[in-house]
C-alpha cells in the first residue's frame, strides 16, 4: 500500500510526535472504559455499530479533505469486506460482549496478547517470519503472563471464563486479519487511508445488518453511555487511526507500534480509578510479564548482527505490515 506524505517539519514542531504518541496511548487505553460504560445501557452489537458509524465518519471526513477516492476493483472490495470483519466488526463486538462480565482493565490486558498470537500465527502462515530463540522465549513468557493474569493456580477462581475467552478471541482476530491483509492487499496501489475508509464502511454495513436481528431499538438514550459510544468511535477508532497513520509516516512503524505496550497500563489505571474495578496482585504482575513477552516476540532477525540487508528487509516487511493494519487494535 502507498503511504501518505510525511507531515512538514513545521507541523511536526507544532505537535511533537511524542505528544501524539501519548495521545494515542490514552485514546486506546480509555477505549475499554468507553466500551464498559456503553454496554451499561446499550447491547454490545449496538455499541459496536455506534463505534463504527462514528469512526467511519471521521475517516470519511479525512478522505474528503485529502480528496481521496474509494478503491476500485471487485476483488479489492471482497478482501476489504473480509478484513473489515476480522479487524473491526468481529473483535470490536467480542470485546463489547466480554465487558458485560469482565472488568475493562482485564479486557485491556487481553488486548495486549495480540502480538503473541501474531507471532505464533506468522510462524505458520508467513514464510518470511523465522523463529528465533528470543522470539520463541517471548512467546512462552507472554503466555505465562496470561496464565498469571488469569490466576490459573487458583483454578480461575472469581474469573468469568466466558468473558475472558471472548476478549482473548478478539485479540486473536487482529493478527488473523493482519495476515490476511498482507496476503491480499499489501501490494495495492490504493492509499492506506482509502483502503481503511472502505474497510470501516464495510464493517459498519456488516454490523448494521446483524444488529437488528439480535437487538431491539433502545427505549432511551442516556447521555453518558451515548457520549461513551461516540468517544469510542470518534477518538478510539477514527482519530486513533489518523494519529497512528501520521506517526508511522514520521517515525516509522516500529516506534509507532510501541503504543501497544502502554495501552493495557492506561486501561487498567482508568478502570481502577474511574470505574472502581478491583485489582489483585496477579493482574499487574501478569500484565508486565505479557508485555515483556510481547516485546521479545517483536525482536527481528538481523537486529543484533549488524548486517544491513536483514535490517533493510525487516523494515520493509514491518512497514508493509503496519500499513496493512487498521485503526484501533483495541
Amino acid at each position: 500500500m502507498s503511504s501518505s506524505v510525511a507531515p512538514s517539519p513545521a507541523a511536526r514542531r507544532a505537535f511533537d510526535w511524542r505528544l501524539r504518541f501519548g495521545l494515542l496511548s490514552l485514546v486506546w487505553g480509555f477505549s475499554f472504559l468507553f466500551m464498559k460504560v456503553g454496554t451499561e445501557s446499550f447491547a454490545p452489537f449496538q455499541v459496536t455499530l455506534g463505534r463504527l458509524v462514528f469512526g467511519t465518519a471521521v475517516v470519511a471526513v479525512a478522505m474528503a479533505v485529502k480528496r481521496e477516492r474509494l478503491p476500485r476493483g471487485t476483488w479489492t472490495w471482497v478482501h476489504l469486506a473480509v478484513a473489515g470483519f476480522l479487524l473491526n466488526a468481529l473483535p470490536f463486538s467480542l470485546f463489547a460482549f466480554s465487558e458485560l462480565t469482565i472488568p475493562s482493565s482485564l479486557a485491556g490486558i487481553c488486548n495486549a496478547t495480540s502480538p503473541l498470537w501474531g507471532m505464533a500465527l506468522s510462524l505458520v502462515a508467513l514464510s518470511e517470519d523465522r523463529p528465533t530463540r528470543r522470539r520463541v522465549a517471548g512467546l512462552g513468557i507472554g503466555f505465562l503472563g496470561v496464565l498469571t493474569v488469569l490466576g490459573v493456580w487458583q483454578g480461575f477462581h472469581g474469573l468469568d471464563v466466558t468473558g475472558t475467552a471472548l476478549a482473548l478471541l478478539a485479540s486473536l482476530s487482529y493478527p488473523v486479519g493482519w495476515i490476511y491483509v498482507r496476503r491480499t492487499l499489501a501490494g495495492s496501489r490504493h492509499s492506506h487511508l482509502s483502503l481503511t475508509g472502505a474497510q470501516l464502511g464495510l464493517a459498519t454495513v456488516q454490523l448494521a445488518a446483524v444488529t437488528p436481528l439480535f437487538t431491539s431499538m433502545p427505549a432511551d438514550f442516556p447521555v453518558v453511555p451515548l457520549l461513551a459510544v461516540a468517544a469510542l468511535g470518534i477518538l478510539g477508532t477514527g482519530l486513533a487511526f489518523l494519529i497512528q497513520y501520521d506517526l508511522v509516516a514520521e517515525v516509522g512503524p516500529t516506534t509507532a507500534q510501541m503504543v501497544t505496550y502502554f495501552t493495557p497500563v492506561i486501561a487498567t489505571a482508568a478502570g481502577v480509578a474511574l470505574l472502581g474495578e478491583s485489582l489483585s496482585w496477579s493482574t499487574p504482575v501478569g500484565a508486565a510479564i505479557v508485555l515483556a513477552g510481547a516485546a521479545l516476540t517483536q525482536a527481528r532477525p538481523g537486529a543484533a548482527t549488524g548486517t544491513a540487508e536483514p535490517v533493510r528487509r525487516t523494515r520493509e516487511r514491518d512497514k508493509a505490515t503496519t500499513q496493512a493494519r487498521t485503526p484501533a487494535d483495541t
